[in-house]
């Protein structure tokens, strides 16, 4: 409190003089930034200082607005599973608090959010390189093999880094997907060459980008919310993305997006972070309950977007989709090459190794 009068003592002395006009609106901003930082502050000490008597009070949060989302359905059962101990109160938020995942981290920083989920693009945007090793394209052959990987020592692995290079901000709770991406366009791919020339909507930097250019394609930046009109006024020749999102926002329904190849490169990892002086400040007994229902809740957004793959796939066809099977050896070989140059140069050559000899 001392600094807050020592702010209004001085705001006083400045309006007494017609020269601190600037001075005084500085100050009043200033204020109104250390009040906020208040409040943050008088929230995250009644969660500390809560010894069990009153639930805890958390705000999970994602980017996706659609209400049935595996996302959702993940974070809902988080919600029931830790509220039946009576010692949590959860809030979700489904895209409500931020659609970017800037703003999801940026909250969950300052206080205004506990726990978020965001994809690793976001945490090499963020200066941690390690995590692009999960964005490394045809890294995984089938979800079995995703779970082993991330359910390991590897993820784990992954998850310290993350911490440590965050600066001790948020902990990798758990490992969450958005599915199997495969490439949809206005013709079928069956080799890289068919690949050629062709404009993809997809990251323009990075592991991603790199092997589509590796195989001729011309990845293109296009807002998700634009993508359906960008395809359908040939703005870009295809996209890649799994059943449970394209389908929904009707991509395959437009006239460079009705070819569906199950290219299968990218089985998705998305991180779900908590808060770290949140998670410290709890007791044990708070903590063992919250882990129940995360994993509880990580096995239930898997389980959703498994089921989903086949539904939408079903709907796809159903809605005159074109779907080719591919052999993906050819994409492979070429993805190999770029996640061997990866590795070489991140220092993780050995866990790229640990990832393929897993079975």
């Amino acid at each position: 409190m001392i600094i807050f009068y020592q702010l209004k003592s001085f705001l006083v002395n400045a309006k007494m003089s017609r020269n601190h006009k600037l001075t005084e609106l500085f100050m009043k901003k200033v204020l109104m930034l250390l009040m906020s930082i208040a409040i943050i502050g008088c929230g995250e000490a009644e969660n500390a200082n809560n010894n069990g008597d009153k639930p805890i009070k958390l705000v999970a949060a994602h980017n996706q607005t659609n209400m049935t989302s595996p996302y959702q359905t993940g974070m809902l059962k988080l919600k029931e599973t830790a509220e039946q101990s009576g010692k949590f109160d959860i809030e979700v938020h489904a895209g409500t608090i931020g659609t970017n995942e800037n703003e999801l981290v940026e909250k969950l920083v300052l206080g205004g959010a506990d726990i978020v989920l965001v994809s690793p693009g976001f945490m090499t945007s963020a200066g941690i390189d390690e995590v692009d090793l999960f964005s490394l394209l045809y890294l995984f052959n089938n979800y079995n093999h995703w779970e082993k990987v991330v359910d390991s020592d590897i993820g784990k692995k992954i998850a310290d880094i993350i911490y440590q290079k965050s600066g001790n901000k948020y902990y990798v709770v758990a490992y969450w997907t958005a599915g199997v991406r495969h490439w949809y366009g206005k013709k079928p791919i069956n080799t890289p060459d068919d690949a050629k020339g062709l404009k993809i909507r997809t990251q323009t930097a990075g592991v991603v980008s790199d092997f589509w250019t590796s195989i001729g394609a011309i990845p293109t930046s296009v807002a998700w919310a634009e993508l359906y009109q960008a395809l359908a006024s040939n703005v870009v020749d295809g996209s890649e993305n799994a059943y449970p999102y394209l389908v929904p926002m009707e991509h395959h329904k437009t006239a460079n997006g009705k070819y569906i190849s199950e290219t299968a490169h990218d089985y998705t990892t998305r991180l779900l972070l908590m808060k770290a002086n949140v998670w410290d400040n709890m007791s044990e007994k708070q903590k063992t309950i919250l882990e129940t229902a995360i994993k509880e809740a990580t096995q239930a957004e898997r389980n959703a977007i498994y089921r989903e793959e086949n539904q939408y796939k079903d709907k796809a066809i159903a809605d005159g989709a074109v779907i080719n099977s591919v052999d993906t050896q050819p994409f492979s070989a070429a993805a190999q090459t770029i996640q061997n140059q990866w590795a070489e140069k991140h220092g993780m050559a050995d866990t790229l190794q640990q990832i393929r000899n897993t079975k």
